[in-house]
């Protein structure tokens, strides 16, 4: 399951991305409403969790953006406004749910997982990429009976991968969309996840592999027999 969260307050959005991937979701975060609106025009989330108050673009407006082309993606208004007519607002542009600062974690992220449960995107937890399978409830990789376990990261960047095969992404593209651009981590952490990730397919007999594209990056693309 993707949660794309959009909040400016850095150490806000740094917490709760860490609580939510404790309960196993894939989470992206941005801090201004114009990378929340390419970010959720871009990526299929399963909840995307929104602040009213961010720079470039108001949350709300975001929140037209994505009923306007017709997406179904629930979302959830995180908000120090916490007035009646700021909640009838939102509910009105087409929000899911409405939770106002300061509030509890442990009700954030059951209402998180409360919305997810009404994703159209809940039902289609498996993708298949050749003979490879990529199940998100169980955080696995398979071909046929044979199965393989995945990290919470090795997960996000097979999903990546995944979503858009034969697209090349960078080795920054990827620091800054699963690790997050304000990490600790060295950007050697990416080639040590591909590593694993290479194995593991080895290991399955997968005829997927991830390419590295000299100069580029990487891509994950169907070996041709």
């Amino acid at each position: 399951m993707r949660v794309l969260i959009a909040e400016d307050e850095i150490a806000t959005a740094k917490a709760l991305k860490l609580l939510l991937e404790r309960e196993k979701y894939t989470v992206d975060i941005v801090h201004n409403g114009i990378d929340a609106w390419d970010y959720a025009s871009s990526v299929p989330y399963d909840v995307i969790v929104l602040d009213i108050m961010m720079p470039g673009m108001d949350g709300l407006e975001v929140l037209r953006r994505i009923r306007k082309q017709r997406m179904t993606t629930p979302i959830l208004l995180l908000t120090a406004k916490a007035e009646i007519e700021d909640r009838v607002t939102g509910l009105n542009a087409g929000a899911d749910d409405y939770l106002p600062k300061p509030f509890a974690s442990v009700e954030l992220i059951a209402r998180v997982k409360a919305l997810s449960r009404r994703s159209e995107a809940y039902t289609d937890s498996v993708r298949q990429i050749g003979n490879l399978s990529l199940d998100g409830n169980r955080y696995e990789l398979s071909v046929g009976s044979n199965r393989i376990r995945l990290t919470n990261k090795e997960y996000q960047l097979m999903e990546l991968f995944s979503a858009h095969p034969g697209f090349v992404f960078s080795t920054e593209h990827l620091m800054d969309r699963i690790w997050g651009y304000d990490t600790d981590s060295e950007v050697d952490v990416v080639w040590t996840h591909i590593g694993f990730l290479r194995k593991k397919l080895k290991t399955l007999e997968a005829n997927v592999e991830i390419r590295t594209i000299r100069g580029a990056g990487y891509a994950l693309e169907v070996i041709s027999c």
